[in-house]
């Protein structure tokens, strides 16, 4: 935080970690320091309000996000599972800055302890991270390392396996997954597969298939007829 000294800074980070341990599972977080941060946060929406353009509210939100790290480090370091609209709330900012580590860390405990989003949002969190990692695949910024893709977004399908949520969401991610998947092997330059990346192909394919059962309009069957015959025509290393 701009401003702040070392002491100041560790003395928030203290009342943080305490309001943070003392919510119980299922309960609410309260306390002094909770508190603030829920007026800051409520501070920066109404700024953010002001802007209309998409792009300069993420870049805002960027510029903003450090101000909440040492909060979100309590939480995860403390946090006994009470319902917390800050830490909720951030867990979108960071998907929407393309801070993709960082919201997967965020949204494991998120989903493990069933936090809820703030009453803006009209999504759970399970749906809100199918919808949001397939759309940053889609149309952000996480398709442009594809290999740090597949990484998250497998770590997305993992944490959110068990959890209900709509068979459309759930396909887009699969989707995202298998051209990620996709996206790598095209990086050899090589329209024939070799031996080794079979599996990976076979995976993406299987993913699209799963895809196609949950939404048959997901939009996959044009890649997967593709990569079935690249599949056929496997050669050798």
């Amino acid at each position: 935080m701009e401003n702040v000294s070392p002491a100041q800074r560790h003395k928030a980070r203290v009342l943080a970690e305490r309001a943070a341990e003392a919510a119980a599972p299922g309960g609410v977080t309260h306390g002094s320091a909770y508190e603030m941060m829920l007026y800051k946060l409520a501070n920066d929406r109404r700024s953010l309000g002001s802007i209309q353009s998409v792009a300069r509210k993420i870049e805002v939100k960027a510029t903003l996000l450090p101000e909440y790290q040492d909060w979100i480090d309590a939480v995860l370091a403390k946090g006994q599972g009470g319902q917390d609209d800050v830490f909720a709330a951030l867990l979108v900012w960071h998907i929407d800055c393309g801070e993709y580590a960082r919201a997967v860390e965020m949204a494991r405990y998120a989903v493990a302890h069933k936090l809820t989003l703030p009453d803006q949002f009209n999504r759970d969190i399970p749906t809100m991270l199918l919808d949001e990692f397939s759309m940053a695949y889609s149309h952000g910024k996480l398709a442009d390392d594809p290999a740090q893709a597949v990484e998250i977004l497998a770590q997305v399908q993992q944490l959110t396996e068990h959890c209900d949520a709509p068979d459309q969401a759930r396909a887009k991610l699969f989707k995202a997954a298998a051209y990620a998947m996709v996206a790598v092997l095209d990086q050899a330059g090589n329209e024939l597969l070799t031996a080794s990346q079979l599996p990976q192909a076979e995976a993406a394919h299987k993913l699209m298939e799963r895809a196609l059962a949950l939404f048959p309009g997901v939009g996959v069957k044009q890649v997967m007829d593709r990569l079935r015959t690249r599949i056929a025509k496997t050669v050798p290393d």
